[in-house]
C-alpha cells in the first residue's frame, strides 16, 4: 500500500476509534468526547497496541506516516494554544482584583507546592529525569502541571453544564485565567536557556513591538481579513520563539494573547474551537499517544500518576478551599469551584509535550502526567454534576 493509503487508514483510526467507543456507552455527558479522544490515542500508541499487535502497529504506524500525522498534530495545538490566549480575559480579572488574585493565587500556589513535593519524592527512584533535564526543572515542571488548570476544556465543561454565561461561570473562567498565564510564564523560566539568552531578549523586543502595531493594525482591518491576518501573526510568532529557544508553544500562546476576542467575533472563536477539538485534536493526542513509555514499569509509572493525582486534586481543594475561607464564600461552593479549576487535559498534555520535546523530562514521567491529567479530567463533570445537583 501507498503511504497515502497508510496515512487514510491512521487518520480512519483516529477519528473512528474514540467516537465508536464514546457513542457505545451512550454519550455520556458526565465523560466528554475529547476525554476518550485522549485515551484512544494512549490505546492506540505502542505500549497498548503497539505491545499487543507489533506488527499492524509497524505497519499503519509507520516513520513517514507519524512524520505526516506530526506536522498536523504541530499545527493544531498551535491553533489551541493561540484560542487560549485569545479567550484569556484580564480585564475581566483585573475588574474583581482582590476576588481574582486571591483565589487564582492560592488554587495556583498550593497544588504547585504539593506537585513538587511529589515531583522530589519521584526523583528518589532513576528514570523520571530527561537527558538535558535538571532536577529542578522536572519538579518545577511536575509542580506546575499538577497545578495548572485546562481554560480551554473549563469553557467546554461550563457550556455543557450550562454555567458560561452564568455569574458563576465568569468567575470560574476569571480564576482560570491567571493560572493559564503563569503557566507559561514557569514554562519560559523552564526553557530559559542561557546560551540563547541573547535571542530571547531580541525575540521579546521585537514581539512588543510587532504586538503594538498589529493591536493597531487589527482594530482598523475590516472583520474578513482579521483572521487570515491572525493566522500569519501565529505563525511568525511561533517561528520566533521556536529560533530564540522559547518553543513554539510558548509563541503560540503570546499571539493570541494580544489579540482581542471580539476582534474575531465570539461566535467565530466558538465554532472555530468545536471545528479544531472534533476535526484536528484527535491527531494531536495520537502523535502524543505514540510518546507514551513504560520503561520504568506499569505499576512505577501508574504509581507516580497516582501520586500527582492526588497532589493535584488535593492542592486545588486546598487552595480554593483557603480562598472561600478568606473571602467569606456561602458554605460549599469552594468545593465545586475547586472540582472545575483542577481540569488538566489538554494544556497540561500540551505542557508536558514541551518538556519532553526539550528532553527536561523522561517518557516514563509524561507517560505519568498523560494519565494523572486523564484521571483529572475524568472525575470532574461526575462531581461537579453531582454537585450542582446538590447532592455533594
Amino acid at each position: 500500500m501507498t503511504t497515502t493509503e497508510v496515512f487514510l487508514i491512521a487518520l480512519a483510526l483516529i477519528f473512528s476509534f474514540p467516537w465508536l467507543l464514546w457513542r457505545s456507552l451512550g454519550g455520556l455527558t458526565t465523560l466528554p468526547l475529547v476525554v476518550l479522544q485522549i485515551l484512544g490515542g494512549v490505546i492506540l500508541g505502542p505500549g497498548i497496541l503497539g505491545a499487543a499487535y507489533p506488527s499492524y502497529y509497524a505497519f499503519v504506524f509507520r516513520p513517514e506516516v507519524v512524520t505526516a500525522l506530526n506536522g498536523i498534530a504541530w499545527w493544531s495545538v498551535m491553533l489551541f494554544v493561540f484560542l487560549a490566549g485569545v479567550e484569556l480575559n484580564l480585564s475581566a480579572a483585573w475588574s474583581a482584583r482582590r476576588d481574582t488574585l486571591v483565589t487564582s493565587g492560592l488554587a495556583l500556589i498550593v497544588p504547585l507546592a504539593m506537585g513538587s513535593a511529589a515531583g522530589g519524592v519521584m526523583l528518589g527512584w532513576p528514570g523520571w529525569v530527561g537527558p538535558k533535564g535538571a532536577e529542578w526543572q522536572v519538579i518545577l515542571g511536575l509542580g506546575m502541571a499538577c497545578a495548572v488548570t485546562a481554560l480551554p476544556i473549563l469553557i467546554l465543561f461550563l457550556e455543557q453544564l450550562g454555567l458560561l454565561r452564568q455569574p458563576l461561570g465568569q468567575r470560574v473562567m476569571r480564576y482560570a485565567s491567571l493560572d493559564d498565564l503563569a503557566i507559561w510564564a514557569v514554562l519560559a523560566l523552564i526553557l530559559l536557556d542561557w546560551e540563547r539568552l541573547g535571542r530571547q531578549a531580541v525575540f521579546l523586543v521585537l514581539f512588543v513591538g510587532a504586538a503594538v502595531a498589529l493591536r493597531r493594525a487589527m482594530s482598523r482591518l475590516e472583520v474578513r481579513d482579521r483572521w487570515p491576518v491572525a493566522l500569519i501573526w501565529l505563525a511568525a510568532m511561533a517561528l520566533g520563539a521556536d529560533w530564540a529557544g522559547l518553543h513554539y508553544i510558548v509563541g503560540a500562546f503570546l499571539a493570541g494573547v494580544v489579540l482581542d476576542s471580539e476582534w474575531l467575533g465570539e461566535d467565530a472563536l466558538v465554532q472555530f474551537r468545536r471545528v479544531l477539538l472534533l476535526g484536528f485534536m484527535p491527531v494531536f493526542f495520537l502523535s502524543t499517544g505514540l510518546r507514551t513509555s513504560w520503561e520504568v514499569g506499569g505499576l512505577g509509572v501508574l504509581g507516580a500518576a497516582g501520586i500527582l493525582l492526588v497532589a493535584s486534586v488535593l492542592g486545588k481543594l486546598l487552595g480554593v478551599s483557603l480562598a472561600g475561607r478568606i473571602l467569606d464564600w456561602p458554605k460549599g461552593q469552594a468545593w465545586g469551584i475547586g472540582w472545575l479549576l483542577q481540569t488538566k487535559a489538554l494544556i497540561m498534555i500540551i505542557f508536558a509535550n514541551v518538556l519532553l520535546d526539550r528532553e527536561i523530562i523522561a517518557s516514563s514521567t509524561f507517560t505519568a502526567l498523560l494519565l494523572m491529567a486523564l484521571g483529572s479530567t475524568v472525575l470532574t463533570m461526575p462531581i461537579v454534576t453531582r454537585w450542582l445537583r446538590g447532592a455533594i
